[in-house]
């Protein structure tokens, strides 16, 4: 399983407490790249050097510019590509920012059970949402300047995402027009036809962005900062999971998001953590996106109502553990962290704008 962090970290040290600093690094906007694998039960982790060689390996200054030397974020992208090629039934790609006052380890053990739950490749994007060291308000107050701090380096996830994935098509999508041209010349219809059959045969994966909690905040601070272009069309879902943000004037940035498919939020008006989260604050702290069924305006949102389903109760991750013996939970998520419609099998209410089971 990958990491992307803009964490602190000590290359050379393998495990995650000794890998991983709960501070940003020095530049807030630097990341670094990272595996990590089980090993004896617990998790061993390989924190890569900027530049790697074909093996992973890294690469001294002066064979930098050889053949088979390249960044680390390049070494990543072809493994997960060859990865997911091999898969049969196929797997899906999924970019998970987690929330507030998340260490690493329960990170890779929550990416670990969605990987094994839904049939898919995880990437992480780890922040440093420790809570600074310190407990109940003060640390909610210390993760939200951990996520305003980190919007750089989400927007250069995101960014370096899109420029690996246009990379890794360029050559083949030249290659293609030249053979659809050749084969079916001014005939449009068939052109399209062949081509769109062809690329996804070639990549057969979708790519899909789960936030949880409080990443959506962080994702909400990116998409009104001056360094996010606002073009990038890189997901096919974008699933906004208890979101810890406002729902007043949600709509005015959820709206500029662009996917594929579906952007889902999920609602649970019972989630215990959104209501702490609302308490925190005291009455400055307004209604939190994840728990309010009222005011649900955007126009490109898919409003999906969590709220007294079997076994959701005051869940905050219903996603995975006990929601998951309700067979409707667990097919939704299956849908939409996959790249597919969720919505199909459920009612529309419509004075609420929003979908319930």
């Amino acid at each position: 399983m990958f990491i992307i962090t803009n964490r602190r970290v000590n290359a050379g040290k393998t495990t995650v407490k000794t890998a991983f600093g709960d501070k940003p690094a020095e530049g807030p906007n630097e990341l670094r790249l990272a595996e990590a694998s089980r090993v004896n039960g617990k998790w061993h982790i390989n924190v890569f050097p900027d530049r790697v060689n074909a093996a992973g390996q890294a690469v001294s200054a002066k064979k930098a510019q050889d053949q088979d030397s390249m960044f680390a974020s390049e070494y990543v992208a072809k493994q997960l590509v060859s990865k997911l090629k091999t898969y049969t039934p196929s797997r899906h790609l999924m970019l998970y920012v987690h929330g507030f006052n998340n260490d690493l380890a329960s990170v890779l053990d929550r990416a670990e059970q969605l990987e094994q739950n839904y049939n898919l490749e995880v990437v992480i994007f780890s922040w440093p949402a420790n809570g600074g060291g310190v407990q109940g308000v003060l640390s909610y107050k210390s993760d939200k300047r951990d996520a305003l701090a980190s919007v750089g380096a989400l927007n250069r996830v995101l960014e370096r995402l899109q420029s690996i994935v246009q990379q890794l098509h360029a050559d083949y999508v030249e290659q293609l027009e030249q053979t659809t041209e050749a084969k079916f010349g001014d005939d449009a219809e068939k052109w399209d036809r062949y081509f769109t059959a062809a690329a996804a045969a070639r990549c057969p994966f979708t790519i899909n962005l789960m936030l949880h909690s409080m990443g959506n905040y962080l994702y909400k601070h990116l998409l009104s900062s001056s360094v996010y272009a606002g073009d990038q069309l890189i997901f096919d879902n974008i699933v906004m999971v208890a979101a810890d943000a406002n729902n007043a004037g949600h709509a005015d940035w959820v709206d500029n998001i662009q996917c594929r498919n579906r952007l889902y939020i999920t609602l649970n008006e019972h989630d215990s953590a959104l209501r702490a989260s609302r308490m925190k604050m005291g009455e400055k702290q307004r209604a939190r996106l994840g728990h309010y069924l009222r005011c649900l305006e955007s126009k490109t949102a898919t409003y999906i109502n969590f709220t007294g389903q079997a076994h959701v109760g005051t869940s905050h991750a219903y996603f995975e553990g006990k929601p998951l013996e309700n067979s409707q939970v667990r097919s939704f998520f299956q849908l939409a962290f996959n790249g597919q419609t969720a919505e199909d099998s459920l009612t529309f209410d419509a004075a609420r704008n929003l979908y319930y089971f």
